[in-house]
């Protein structure tokens, strides 16, 4: 049948569910705690923990340092609240469980590929290099 999937993507959304098991809908949040919610682009609350993604840094938003770092923490914020609520994800322990301020440091992924990379390819994030860069 002409625009039926092949057979080996049939089952695609029930074998990306067994893959990347956790979900949920995500709002946003500031500084607080929150539940299921985006801090900024690369910390969330999930399940009553703080998450900090080990594989990037993005631009501050509490507080920002210049207009540029205002607008592209923005969009990180936003760019990482539209992939989580995209769909299941998974997440990856690093070397460290935490971060100074207590965060879970993990690598998230959908399918394989890192939220990480997505924001760093659309140029909202660098790829975490052991220390925060300006981004004025």
């Amino acid at each position: 049948m002409a625009g039926a999937p092949p057979a080996a993507f049939a089952d695609l959304p029930a074998r990306t569910a067994a893959v990347d098991p956790l979900s949920a809908h995500f709002g946003l949040c500031s500084t607080g705690g929150g539940r299921d919610c985006v801090v900024d682009g690369d910390t969330f609350w999930f399940a009553g923990e703080k998450y900090r993604i080990a594989d990037i840094d993005t631009p501050e938003t509490h507080p920002s340092r210049c207009a540029e770092e205002a607008r592209l923490g923005a969009a990180a914020t936003r760019r990482l609240w539209d992939w989580l609520n995209a769909g299941a994800f998974r997440l990856e322990t690093v070397e460290r469980d935490s971060d100074r301020y207590g965060r879970k440091l993990r690598v998230v992924t959908r399918g394989g590929e890192s939220a990480g990379s997505v924001l760093v390819a659309e140029g909202l994030a660098r790829r975490w290099e052991g220390h925060r860069r300006p981004w004025c």
